[in-house]
């Protein structure tokens, strides 16, 4: 089977982005595009980033998590500490996060460090969630073969059954991840292929050099 995609073209003519508009922080410059992706009806699911880590394998892996709140320290996520991502963050705390929001022919690509959330943060927003999602924290050894659907929702009934009449409260394999940037890199498409791309890049001294990058 194949199929020849060499003639799947579009030209990207919406927007511009010039360094005269860029703040000197990035962090701003994202809270700006973000705003404007989710507000915009035809982007769903703003805050659905990929996310790369390097496994133990040596492979690189993405998967799209959800993005659960961003400051001007970085961005955070949650997550199984025991999972394929989390035990491949363990090795190696290096990452790479991704927007794509085609609608506004926009990416940004983060480079950063990641580091657990203290508890008591990730116990807030646990208790924050459905008790359907806190009780598949419990139910799900994510990354993990299992025999079946059915086993998942046995397990699931399983702490059902548990925590009936109780409080869930959070497992201590799951939690936050804070992603504190080091490189961000917005993506806005030109005509002609001629994109703007414009990389933050932090300093030693904890400021933000803006460079352009050839596309």
């Amino acid at each position: 089977m194949s199929k020849d995609l060499s003639n799947y073209r579009k030209s990207y003519e919406k927007q511009e982005l010039l360094e005269s508009n860029c703040p000197e922080n990035p962090m701003e410059l994202f809270q700006t595009w973000f705003r404007n992706a989710d507000e915009t009806d035809a982007v769903e699911e703003t805050n659905a980033m990929n996310i790369s880590t390097i496994g133990k394998d040596g492979f690189p892996k993405n998967r799209i998590v959800l993005l659960k709140k961003f400051t001007w320290e970085g961005f955070i996520f949650y997550t199984n500490y025991t999972s394929e991502k989390g035990k491949a963050i363990e090795e190696n705390n290096h990452i790479c996060l991704s927007f794509f929001w085609p609608a506004l022919e926009q990416q940004i690509i983060i480079k950063g460090i990641a580091e657990k959330q203290v508890e008591n943060l990730s116990d807030g927003y646990f208790e924050s969630r459905p008790d359907g999602s806190k009780l598949g924290a419990w139910a799900s050894n994510q990354s993990t073969v299992v025999d079946s659907r059915k086993e998942l929702e046995q397990s699931l009934l399983t702490f059902e059954k548990e925590f009936e009449g109780k409080e869930i409260t959070r497992p201590q394999h799951w939690g936050g991840y804070l992603v504190k940037p080091i490189s961000i890199e917005f993506w806005q498409g030109r005509p002609n292929r001629l994109h703007d791309r414009i990389r933050y890049r932090l300093e030693k001294d904890f400021s933000w050099k803006i460079e352009r990058l050839a596309p």
